[in-house]
């Protein structure tokens, strides 16, 4: 007897390019991880993650930031023709802006108003931005894990797919290893590098549990409607 392929629902990033490459989307209440410097499109990503929700499956999207603004945000993404505040008005789209002590009470609490909005809302994606600041709240190692422990048992507990940024400027096994902390599915790096004098942007899927990657690092551009990926286009740094 045969056994059939089990399969693992997928939730579609959205990003041109990019799905395929992941057998679909991310796994449905999955942690993932978005890894990469400053300029290498982040906060696009993670913003086209939370509208191909919204836009395309019906989905409230949340963004919970500990450092942007979220008048620099919404002016930002006006750029891509996306209206955040109106879909803020409409009830699909939610900006949290926390301070570091507010972080805190959230994860003591055990997700506190959160929850609440959550439950009105019924918010199937959020963002986190990001875990770099949130563990840097933390001197104590063992505090740090036990708080990282905390937040993913409130986002399992939330039934949501999250995205976690992670502001990195050397991606390598030295912060694989340092960020063990974070058990997230998967970890997606993102790359803003010079390359004999230009600037070029790229991608990579370095872990994604249950999904065949590919292993190689692929050319990512921004344009006017937001981020696409080149999975024909393989970029050697």
């Amino acid at each position: 007897m045969v056994k059939k392929k089990v399969e693992t629902a997928r939730v579609p990033v959205g990003i041109p390019g990019f799905d395929k490459l992941v057998e679909g989307g991310l796994k449905r209440g999955s942690v993932n991880m978005l890894a990469g410097s400053a300029g290498s499109g982040k906060t696009i990503f993670a913003i086209q993650f939370l509208l191909e929700g919204i836009m395309n499956h019906k989905e409230p999207g949340i963004y919970i930031t500990f450092e942007e603004h979220k008048e620099k945000i919404y002016e930002d993404m006006i750029v891509f023709g996306w209206d955040l505040a109106k879909l803020e008005k409409e009830g699909m789209f939610m900006f949290l802006e926390y301070s570091p002590e507010q972080v805190k009470k959230v994860i003591t609490e055990g997700g506190g108003m959160i929850d609440t909005l959550i439950e009105k809302s019924k918010a199937k994606r959020i963002v986190i931005d990001s875990v770099t600041s949130f563990a840097l709240l933390y001197q104590d190692e063992l505090a740090k894990k036990e708080a990282a422990l905390a937040l993913f048992e409130m986002l399992n507990k939330w039934d949501v797919t999250a995205l976690l940024t992670a502001q990195e400027r050397h991606i390598d096994q030295d912060f694989l290893e340092s960020n063990v902390e974070f058990e997230v599915d998967s970890i997606i790096a993102m790359y803003h590098v010079k390359i004999r004098g230009l600037r070029r942007r790229a991608i990579e899927i370095l872990k994604m549990r249950g999904t065949h990657i590919p292993n190689k690092t692929y050319a990512m551009h921004i344009t006017q409607k937001g981020i696409v990926v080149d999975p024909n286009e393989v970029v050697v740094f």
